[in-house]
């Protein structure tokens, strides 16, 4: 098994809405980032767990978790004209992007904010603390996953 992060914009999608979900599950769509993409089509496995974050909002943070129960397998949006995500430069026979299904696991009692996960010296080294990384889509060590979780009580 893996660990995750997932960023979404709660405005858009946030752990609220995976929650109000048929089975509280939700296929993760609308990436469009090739290392991002990459994770999703090759790494991110059946069972693997993920933080939900959120960004571009007044809590940034992780919110909650989410397990992964539906591996990688093609977008659809990217076929669709009406969605804002639709690439139309993707085919059927040759898409660019990639999607899993994810399930609720757990929310947390608070958002666990960016500002103290990069306040914890063991978390220095996090993908997510790295100056200039946007990636929506990012792995976390299993280290940085437990304390993470400690964290959030």
């Amino acid at each position: 098994m893996r660990y995750w992060l997932f960023k979404t914009e709660p405005d858009a999608f946030g752990i609220n809405d995976l929650i109000s979900r048929p089975e509280q599950t939700e296929h993760w769509d609308g990436v469009r980032n090739y290392q991002a993409r990459n994770f999703l089509r090759d790494q991110i496995a059946l069972g693997d767990q993920v933080f939900i974050y959120h960004s571009s909002c007044d809590e940034v943070g992780i919110a909650g978790v989410a397990e992964v129960v539906k591996a990688g397998y093609v977008d659809h949006t990217q076929f669709d004209p009406e969605s804002k995500y639709y690439d139309p430069k993707s085919s059927q026979d040759k898409p660019r992007w990639y999607m899993v299904d994810v399930k609720f696991v757990r929310k947390f009692n608070r958002v666990l904010s960016l500002q103290s996960i990069k306040a914890n010296p063991a978390l220095a080294d996090m993908q997510l603390v790295q100056k200039g990384n946007r990636l929506s889509v990012m792995p976390v060590e299993a280290d940085e996953w437990g304390i993470l979780l400690k964290m959030a009580g």
